[in-house]
């Protein structure tokens, strides 16, 4: 169990890593007049990688404010880009 749960532990890490990239490019697109690939982005964080987030934290079952936090900041984006 100790390792299923090390694991876990390293792919929230690594998801929190990717969304962070993500929300970079969207504001970059922003900045950038780019709304297509700002949408894309928007897309990608909404439909796949929140979701596996909120699936490994509920594995886990911790207590992690992180993806209210992401999901706050994301519609956020998403009112800017309309």
């Amino acid at each position: 169990m100790a390792k299923r749960t090390k694991r876990i532990e390293k792919g929230i890490q690594s998801l929190k890593k990717e969304i962070e990239e993500h929300f970079q490019k969207v504001e970059k697109d922003i900045q950038e007049e780019q709304i297509d690939r700002g949408a894309y982005h928007i897309k990608e964080i909404d439909k796949s990688l929140l979701k596996a987030l909120e699936i490994k934290i509920n594995l886990l079952g911790i207590k992690d404010n992180t993806l209210e936090q992401y999901k706050i900041r994301l519609e956020k984006l998403k009112k800017k880009i309309e």
